[in-house]
């Protein structure tokens, strides 16, 4: 019997994770507009940004900066400024031990939060240390106590 071989698409091996499905997007861009709405004064929620972190590279799918002015003629294609917290969507293909590791990565990198959001079960785990965190289902009020965020969870998972 021949091995079972997986293509792995450009999308794929570009940004190193999973291709995100229908459930992912939607909770991907309910994250954005929501947390946008309420914090934009404070912060800069970016989806996809390729990060390179001390020669590691990721692509959150969302990663939190401090608000900042942009100059659109002076892009980067890579961030090397390690975002305040990121959010990491589990995808349908992707194992939960994949965004453990890489949680304590981003925090041996310089980021101070890491939200793990597990949609099949609306949880969201969030994180203030590699080995600490906090969680949240579908009717809770999501607390982020190091970044000062709260957000219904109800408004994520709809």
């Amino acid at each position: 019997m021949n091995p079972v071989v997986e293509e792995i698409s450009p999308y794929e091996l570009e940004r190193g994770k999973p291709m995100p499905s229908l459930a992912h997007a939607i909770v991907q861009s309910n994250l954005v507009r929501h947390l946008g709405n309420r914090y934009e004064a404070n912060y800069r929620f970016l989806s996809e940004l390729s990060l390179e972190l001390e020669g590691w590279k990721s692509v959150p799918d969302i990663a939190i900066f401090n608000t900042f002015d942009m100059d659109f003629r002076h892009d980067e294609v890579r961030s090397t400024q390690p975002p305040l917290g990121v959010i990491e969507i589990l995808s349908a293909t992707q194992g939960i031990m994949e965004l453990s590791d890489k949680a304590n990565q981003y925090f041996a990198n310089g980021v101070r939060s890491c939200w793990v959001v597990i949609p099949p079960f609306k949880t969201v785990y969030v994180f203030s240390a590699a080995d600490q965190y906090a969680t949240f289902t579908a009717e809770d009020m999501l607390k982020d106590t190091v970044l000062g965020i709260e957000l219904p969870l109800s408004e994520v998972f709809r």
